[in-house]
């Protein structure tokens, strides 16, 4: 993810919250309350919600499908400006954590971007739990983060993100809804309520010297500058009692397993119908990896100084940490001086050589919590260190031609059958194989991030790309290609239109923008499907022929997918070495990853994390626990679900450290997700989750087969 997709859930810290003046939205038990509801894809019934009590709540049972909700709306709109949230009361009668999201919508031609604002939450299998949303009191971009910090307790705040003109004084309609829940899920709902925040503490002074926030107090915090070398000094004795796991080679491969073919480089082997990756010593390796290792983000400081109860003078020694950011990725804040917390903490944690120490001390953590790979987007000095597997961080830039999908958030999809696309592919990535494409410690390349392949749906999603090429402007290589693709199946015009149900004059139109109109049919979709995946096709083997004339020795683990379609990810299977996906889900289900074992090849996920609000962090990242005890039990659920799935042969954290509170430059993530915080103090809980779960899952993958050598 090393970006955020939009209405993704931001919550705020909670610490003392009193609702003042709430007014009753709904809570079922008028016919006129039940009137409001609309089920869509859902099933929606009422419940008492105590043997005694004898109160109505509805239960919503949530069924498989792209975007199922139950929406609530008023028989004129609602005026809620004099209110700063929404808040409701929730159980989760299910085995397993579930994760939902709202949308808060000012007018009937609202579409999920425009005129609306929305958020998502985890909640906990079989938890109980009062949520606010929050749409009151500015967007948290508007500040240059993604979430501000809130007082509160006894619920769970959400600042919700969206439109910044969003009109709190006509609101059309509210949704829950779920993504793509792959069986029928249950939500029991009541209360539905508007509230006023009381407490709601502004943004001045809410960071301390250390880059802390000033509002609360936590186990950990770091109160004054001796505590770092306080810190240093447990740290050490832990690397002594904790060197590395037992049973590991030198690559972290599993040393008292079976012993398979030597090649001196990482490669794949499926055994006992269950994928892995092997050590260039022959070692069954399963890769567990942290991304962003390295110093921390720098955060912007000029127009937000109030922000701050210190900043360095010109004088100061730490003012080297200073720097200058050229603009959000969104939001208003757009330039400006910044400041990097992560790097003057490391100076006065380590002194003038702060910068090899803390590379030294990153690669001690590592294998001392039984880590075994420095992944994406890392510091390439970590490389050289040859001390622990790496994998390298590739993309492609240039001038070739685009094309839109549909999902586009990260920008237009490369077009592959422009001839510059190879050109500008080798360019990008030879000075990457001129590194490293002799050294036994790389496993290998992924190449681009979450690319524009399309969503789950069908029009805009599964055939984006092919609605994307035929609506391009004149001279599309994309365009080009899927002319050339249907002149090749159809005879003439008049059999095409005759199959797809069109009145299209001559080949020529389909030069031009074209943009088909009504609802597919099934040769259209055959057609869209086909020339999707032969996009998919070109653009990995552009890739791996870029990759293996330069270095044959290493594997193309693929582009991390999280916008996906089917064709693309087959594609990619027949392409390379290793399928990536990016998976933000509390585990791995294996129902809905279980296509993965007819790909053909192993996977690996690139990305993943949990954040919580207990340790003066503003947002928990893309999905949410209560408190750090259970984001280490999430980690540990989630390592198991990999370990127990046969295709996937390893999984990523994101990221080595936690975000800024007040947002990285660039686009405002100010995310509980590192293993470190941002005094580099580690967070206990998740270490001692990753050394249980990271020395258990070699014996755990094998079921038992340890101790055979293969010839």
């Amino acid at each position: 993810m090393r970006f955020l997709i939009p209405f993704l859930f931001i919550l705020c810290p909670l610490t003392a919250m009193a609702e003042q003046n709430a007014v009753p939205i709904n809570s079922f038990e008028t016919p006129e309350d039940q009137q409001m509801v609309s089920a869509r894809g859902t099933v929606i019934s009422y419940i008492t919600t105590g043997p005694t009590d004898g109160r109505t709540a509805m239960n919503v049972q949530f069924l498989p499908g792209d975007w199922p909700n139950v929406g609530f709306k008023p028989k004129t709109p609602w005026n809620w400006k004099a209110y700063s949230g929404l808040a409701m009361d929730l159980r989760n009668p299910e085995k397993v954590p579930i994760t939902f999201s709202i949308r808060i919508d000012d007018a009937v031609g609202s579409d999920g971007i425009t005129h609306c604002r929305g958020g998502s939450v985890t909640i906990g299998a079989g938890k109980s739990a009062t949520y606010v949303f929050q749409f009151g009191g500015g967007d948290p971009m508007s500040y240059g983060m993604r979430a501000l910090p809130v007082i509160s307790s006894g619920t769970t705040s959400i600042n919700t993100a969206g439109d910044i003109s969003f009109d709190a004084s006509h609101i059309y309609e509210f949704q829950l809804y779920m993504h793509l829940p792959l069986k029928p899920v249950s939500l029991v709902i009541d209360n539905i309520r508007l509230v006023s925040v009381s407490g709601t503490k502004g943004i001045e002074g809410i960071v301390d010297e250390y880059g802390q926030y000033t509002g609360a107090d936590w186990p950990g915090k770091l109160h004054k500058l001796s505590d770092f070398i306080d810190r240093l000094k447990k740290e050490e004795a832990d690397f002594i009692a904790h060197p590395s796991l037992p049973d590991r080679d030198m690559y972290g491969g599993w040393a008292a397993g079976p012993t398979l073919k030597a090649t001196g480089f990482f490669s794949t082997e499926k055994r006992n119908g269950k994928w892995w990756l092997v050590d260039p010593n022959g070692k069954l390796f399963f890769s567990m990896g942290i991304d962003c290792v390295g110093a921390g983000d720098e955060t912007i400081i000029k127009g937000r100084e109030k922000m701050f109860t210190w900043l360095p003078t010109d004088e100061d020694p730490l003012a080297k940490f200073k720097g200058y950011a050229s603009g959000l990725h969104s939001g208003p804040v757009k330039e400006g001086a910044t400041f990097d917390f992560h790097k003057a903490n490391l100076y006065r944690k380590f002194g003038e050589s702060w910068d090899n120490k803390f590379l030294d001390t990153a690669h001690k953590r590592l294998p001392s919590w039984g880590f075994n790979t420095i992944a994406n987007w890392s510091d390439q000095r970590f490389y050289i260190a040859h001390r622990t597997p790496y994998v390298v961080s590739g993309g492609v830039g240039g001038s070739h031609a685009r094309v839109a999908s549909g999902s586009d958030y990260w920008g237009l999809m490369h077009d592959p059958f422009d001839p510059q696309f190879a050109a500008d592919a080798k360019s990008s990535l030879q000075p990457l194989i001129d590194k490293v494409k002799n050294d036994p410690y790389c496993l290998g390349y992924f190449v681009d991030n979450e690319l524009s392949w399309g969503g789950w749906g069908e029009d805009g999603g599964k055939y984006g790309l092919a609605h994307g090429a035929l609506t391009a402007a004149v001279g599309s290589p994309a365009k080009q290609a899927f002319v050339a693709q249907l002149k090749k199946k159809y005879s003439d015009i008049e059999d095409l239109n005759k199959a797809w149900g069109t009145s299209l004059g001559s080949w020529e139109k389909l030069d031009q923008p074209w943009e088909p109109t009504g609802k597919m049919n099934a040769a259209m979709k055959t057609d869209f499907s086909a020339f999707v995946k032969a996009f998919a096709l070109k653009y990995f083997t552009v890739i791996r022929d870029v990759l293996k004339q330069g270095d044959p020795n290493h594997l193309y683990l693929g582009c991390r997918f999280a916008w996906r379609t089917q064709d693309a990810v087959e594609a990619a299977a027949q392409v390379c070495d290793v399928v990536s996906f990016n998976i933000y889900n509390p585990s791995v289900d294996p129902k809905e990853w279980s296509f993965c074992k007819d790909l053909g090849k192993p996977c690996i996920i690139g990305e993943f994390h949990f954040g919580a609000l207990d340790r003066g962090m503003f947002h928990t990242g893309l999905v949410s626990t209560t408190s750090q005890n259970e984001r280490a039990q999430y980690y540990l659920n989630y390592v198991r679900s990999v370990a127990d799935n046969p295709a996937f042969v390893g999984c990523h954290w994101f990221q080595y450290i936690d975000e800024p509170n007040t947002g990285r430059s660039y686009d405002g993530e100010n995310y509980n997700i590192g293993f470190t915080d941002i005094t580099d103090t580690p967070y206990p809980e998740m270490v001692a989750a990753a050394r249980k779960v990271h020395a258990e899952v070699y014996k755990r993958r094998d079921s038992g087969n340890a101790g055979t050598t293969l010839k």
